[in-house]
């Protein structure tokens, strides 16, 4: 398959283990993506990208660029570039990000005012495009198609250059909960313009009562998966190539490979254009 053309798979760490665990795990089990994500939870133990040493990053660099792994970085929550405080945690977690050597950044779109917001991460685009990282904007669950279509917007508006390095992360779990497309996801997509690149992709399931991060196949689309061939239909229609991400650490961690060798069944049986003609 052309690099140009291809879809990673991975999954993430989770704040109650420690994240060279599912990083492990996604070698061993030949994962050709994986995110880091530095959150904690008072629920339990967490990590920050400063708790990462100088070794354990050359090592994690050099294990990801053997293996051809696609790695990305999930910022912190407390990372908030409207904000002194979050713009460092930030800077932290973006020069982890270039250590590791990511290809992506991904940052929660802040529920403000999107012209506000476009100012402030189009600001970031410069430093981090000059080290080879693209930033994506994650939909939240109050986040509406149309806020991601007038932010950026707003962002070619103000800078056609620097707007080529920021991108959608497309959360799947939280456009289902949005109020306006609740258990409707395709629906969320179809009414992101064309005009918004989908750099990024979370992948999780629930049934449209609260953020369980269901493993995929493990809720809904384990029922009925015409859901999910639709959403592969419709990132492939708009030249996906990023990397698709499931956003868990179930136990046990194999249902993470179940689910990522039947997505890549559905991807490799659309991408050969023997799919079916109807569209979910």
């Amino acid at each position: 398959m052309a690099e140009s053309s291809r879809i990673h798979i991975g999954n993430q760490t989770a704040f109650y283990v420690a994240p060279l665990q599912p990083f492990a795990f996604a070698v061993e089990q030949g994962f050709d993506a994986f995110e880091f994500f530095p959150d904690g939870s008072a629920e339990g133990p967490s990590w920050a990208t400063a708790d990462v040493p100088p070794e354990i990053r050359a090592f994690i660099r050099e294990q990801a660029k053997r293996r051809d792994i696609r790695l990305s970085v999930h910022a912190s929550l407390a990372a908030d570039p409207m904000t002194a405080s979050g713009l460092r945690v930030l800077a932290r977690d973006v020069a982890f990000a270039r250590d590791i050597g990511a290809q992506v950044v991904n940052l929660h779109l802040a529920p403000v005012e999107p012209h506000a917001f476009g100012r402030a991460v189009l600001l970031l685009a410069a430093p981090l495009q000059a080290v080879g990282l693209q930033l994506s904007i994650e939909n939240i669950i109050a986040t509406a198609p149309e806020d991601i279509n007038a932010l950026f917007a707003d962002v070619r508006a103000r800078d056609r250059v620097r707007a080529r390095s920021i991108g959608v992360c497309l959360d799947i779990g939280h456009a289902n909960l949005h109020e306006g497309t609740r258990n409707d996801y395709l629906g969320y997509l179809d009414r992101l313009s064309d005009r918004v690149p989908i750099v990024h992709v979370h992948l999780h399931e629930n049934r449209g009562d609260h953020d369980s991060h269901m493993t995929l196949f493990t809720g809904p689309a384990g029922e009925n998966p015409l859901g999910i061939e639709g959403l592969v239909r419709r990132l492939i229609e708009r030249s996906y190539s990023g990397s698709i991400i499931f956003e868990q650490w179930p136990r046990p961690a194999s249902l993470l490979a179940m689910a990522r060798n039947r997505l890549r069944a559905i991807i490799e049986v659309a991408q050969s254009g023997k799919g079916a003609t109807t569209r979910a």
